[in-house]
């Protein structure tokens, strides 16, 4: 009964595979047949049973226990093995060497974490579905996340919004769909605004079918770009064109608006099948145009500034948000080729409204109907056009005393003068000589020393010459008196 028993258990080592037969029929233990079969680049399973400084010991089962160098332990640079792994945890790892130099089993637990991750990340890419990763660490134009693999994920493709500190993400982990794969290169390209974005797909939905024209809406500003700014609407983005910002002119939407700002906006229009919305910020606003049209009338005289000048014109505010145009024609009572010879940006005029067109919100304006003339106070900046006269004529040159409305005269430039040398010599510069006048109506008092030669006797002057006598020309010694003090006025700066 005995023999039955051992025979009957030596079968059951042998079917273990315990037990094998020599060449010369002896039955002896098969050590090898109990450990479990590996071969070089396959992923096994095991226990850590002791972690040091340089290293981590697994058990996976086998003869020997296996050696995780540092260098093998993750994908990060310099780590510790003790913030990796703790002594039984159960972790899986690629075999590198069966048997280096010194006999000992050498394990990668990166690379296998790197051989998951790869058929994961090919699965999800394949798809569309998100993968998950811890950001470690913040380079030059992105983020590095940790998916078993490096993953790179590119900082316009962090958030939704262009994000400022990309430091704040740093430790986080972030959902991302995988845009681009290259295993020949490990190259794996990350996107978390394409997960927030359908994440959000169904909360703008909802957002556009509570929404209609017309609406009033709290928002924030998100963004500035040149034609406009971007509002974010609780989960949506909507635009105001840079001409719904504000009833005055606006040069750039940065005047009036900062990222982050809270506004009050009007729904101008939506397009649901292209989930777009249209907003206007000057809509919430009181409408300066209806301040005219009460204030205002044909025929008043108003105060404005010159903002702009134009080949046609200049526009002028006459409040904030209002603008009229002064047509070219309506500048000054004479012709005028170029605008800017009368009015310059800046300017400060008074003008009369002409025209006022509720329906087209227009208004015109005109200066030469005002009287005395329309600027009233130049810019500091104003600009002189090339080849528009600049009289100066100052007080040194004509002294309120030697005014010829004073003196009872003519305009003081005539158009003939007599050409005798005698009488130009003696004659004051400002003395008037007017054409057909009789020498008894010249007072003492306007003439030189040696003057009364008789009207009859001035001849008309040369064809050509100057009407006017240049004070440059006459000695200062040899003038006679300018003004009925006696005397003479300063000679104006010789011509250059």
């Amino acid at each position: 009964m005995a023999h039955e028993t051992v025979d009957r258990e030596e079968q059951q080592l042998d079917d273990a595979g315990v037990w094998t037969t020599t060449e010369d029929g002896e039955r002896v233990p098969d050590y090898d047949a109990t450990f479990p079969t590996i071969n070089e680049g396959e992923v096994v399973h095991g226990t850590v049973v002791r972690v040091d400084k340089d290293e981590v010991l697994v058990d996976i089962g086998y003869k020997s226990e296996g050696v995780i160098p540092v260098a093998e332990l993750s994908i990060r640079r310099s780590v510790n093995p003790a913030d990796e792994v703790s002594v039984g945890d159960e972790i899986d790892a690629l075999v590198l060497t069966k048997e280096d130099a010194e006999g000992r089993l050498i394990l990668s637990k990166k690379r296998a974490r790197f051989e998951i991750a790869w058929k994961a990340i090919e699965q999800a890419a394949e798809s569309g579905e998100p993968v998950n990763g811890r950001v470690i660490e913040v380079v030059k134009g992105g983020l590095i996340l940790d998916l078993g693999v490096r993953g790179f994920l590119p900082a316009s493709l962090v958030d939704i919004r262009r994000v400022q500190d990309l430091d704040e993400f740093l430790g986080q982990e972030l959902r991302c769909k995988v845009i681009e794969l290259n295993r020949s290169r490990n190259n794996v390209v990350l996107s978390r605004r394409a997960v927030l974005e359908d994440e959000r797909k169904e909360m703008r939905q909802a957002i556009l079918d509570r929404l209609n024209p017309g609406d009033v809406v709290d928002g924030q500003i998100s963004n500035i770009v040149d034609f406009g700014a971007f509002v974010d609407l609780d989960g949506m983005d909507g635009l105001i064109h840079i001409s719904e910002l504000s009833w005055s002119h606006v040069n750039h939407p940065s005047e009036v608006l900062e990222i982050g700002q809270d506004v009050k906006v009007k729904v101008l229009d939506i397009d649901r099948e292209r989930q777009r919305i249209s907003l206007g910020l000057k809509q919430t606003q009181s409408d300066p145009w209806q301040q005219v049209l009460g204030s205002y009338q044909e025929g008043d005289v108003v105060e404005g500034k010159v903002t702009k000048v134009v080949t046609f014109g200049a526009f002028v505010e006459i409040m904030p948000g209002v603008e009229g145009l002064v047509h070219i024609s309506e500048l000054a009572q004479h012709h005028v080729e170029n605008p800017r010879e009368v009015v310059s940006q800046g300017d400060l005029v008074s003008a009369k409204i002409v025209e006022v067109d509720a329906e087209r919100r227009r208004l015109s304006l005109s200066l030469k109907r005002v009287e005395g003339g329309g600027v009233q106070e130049r810019a500091e900046d104003s600009e002189v056009v090339e080849g528009t006269p600049n009289l100066d004529l100052s007080e040194e040159v004509f002294p309120e005393s030697a005014a010829p409305a004073e003196a009872g005269l003519e305009p003081p430039f005539a158009e003939e003068t007599a050409p005798e040398a005698p009488a130009i010599e003696e004659a004051g510069p400002e003395t008037p000589v007017t054409e057909g006048a009789p020498a008894e109506s010249i007072g003492p008092e306007e003439t030189g020393p040696e003057a009364g030669t008789p009207a009859a006797e001035v001849g008309p002057e040369p064809e050509g010459a100057d009407a006017s006598i240049e004070a440059d020309q006459v000695a200062p010694e040899e003038q006679g008196p300018g003004d009925s003090e006696g005397e003479p006025p300063a000679p104006p700066e010789p011509a250059e």
